[in-house]
C-alpha cells in the first residue's frame, strides 16, 4: 500500500488541543482517517499492526476528552500506541517506526511529552498510573502539571502478575486514578487461561448486563466536566458501532 490516504481533517490535527473543538460527527470521521492512516504507515514500515487497529477509537476519545500531555495516558503493551503518535505531534515521523533514528515501536518518554512512561511488553501500567496519582496528591512541582492518571491495559497483560499486585496497592492507597480494560481478546495471539475464560463468562452473564445497564444512566453523577466529557465519548463510540 504506497499510495497515502486521503485524510483531510486528520491533516487539520497536529496535537490533541486540536481536538477540542470538534463535533462527534467529525470525531467519528477523524478515527476512520485515522485507522486509514495507522494502516499505510505500517505498510510501509511494518509493525505490530493489530493492536493499533484495535484502539482507534479509544485512543481519539481519550485524547478528545483529557488534557495530554498534563493528563497522563499510559499505554500497557505500547504496541497500541502507533495511532496516539499520529496524534500527537509525530504523524510527520510516523513512517520512520522501528528504523534506526525514527520513532519507536513503543512508547518512549525521551521521544514526546506525550509519552510519560516508557513500556513494551510489561504489564506495569497499572502501577505507573499509580506513582503519577501520588505524585499528583503530593503536590510535587513539574513543568506541566500533573492530571488525571489513565492506564491503558489489554487482557493479555492484565493477566501478569504485576497487574494484580498493583491493583492490590492501588485498592490499598485509595487514590483516584483511571483502568481502562481493553478486553478485545486478543494479545499478540488469542489469549488462554483461567482470567481470559473467566472474562468471557462475566460479560454474557446477567448481572454485568445489568451493571452495563446502569452504568448508562451514571454519566449523570460525574462531575464537571466529566459529564459532558463521558457523553461524547459515548455518543462518538455509538456512532462508531452503527457505522
Amino acid at each position: 500500500m504506497s499510495d497515502r490516504p486521503s485524510t483531510p481533517l486528520l491533516d487539520q490535527i497536529a496535537r490533541p488541543a486540536d481536538m477540542k473543538g470538534l463535533s462527534d460527527t467529525q470525531l467519528v470521521q477523524l478515527a476512520h482517517e485515522l485507522r486509514q492512516e495507522t494502516i499505510s504507515a505500517v505498510s510501509t514500515t511494518g509493525g505490530h499492526l493489530g493492536a493499533g487497529l484495535g484502539v482507534v477509537e479509544l485512543t481519539v476519545a481519550l485524547h478528545a476528552v483529557f488534557n495530554t500531555p498534563r493528563d497522563k495516558l499510559i499505554w500497557d503493551v505500547s504496541h497500541q500506541s502507533y495511532p496516539h503518535k499520529i496524534l500527537t505531534e509525530r504523524r510527520d515521523r510516523i513512517r520512520t517506526l522501528r528504523t534506526k533514528g525514527g520513532l519507536s515501536g513503543f512508547t518512549k518518554r525521551s521521544e514526546s511529552p506525550y509519552d510519560p512512561f516508557g513500556a513494551a511488553h510489561s504489564s506495569t501500567s497499572i502501577s505507573a498510573a499509580l506513582g503519577f496519582s501520588v505524585a499528583r496528591d503530593l503536590g510535587g512541582v513539574v513543568p506541566e502539571g500533573l492530571g488525571e492518571a489513565i492506564a491503558v491495559i489489554g487482557d493479555g497483560a492484565m493477566s501478569a502478575g504485576m497487574a494484580f499486585e498493583a491493583m492490590n496497592n492501588a485498592g490499598h492507597l485509595d487514590k483516584r486514578m483511571i483502568v481502562i480494560l481493553n478486553d478485545n481478546e486478543m494479545s499478540i495471539a488469542p489469549p488462554v487461561g483461567a482470567l481470559s475464560s473467566y472474562l468471557s463468562r462475566l460479560y454474557a452473564e446477567e448481572p454485568f448486563q445489568e451493571l452495563k445497564a446502569v452504568a448508562k444512566g451514571a454519566a449523570s453523577l460525574l462531575p464537571e466536566p466529566f459529564r459532558e466529557g463521558a457523553k461524547r465519548a459515548k455518543d462518538m463510540l455509538k456512532g462508531m458501532a452503527v457505522g
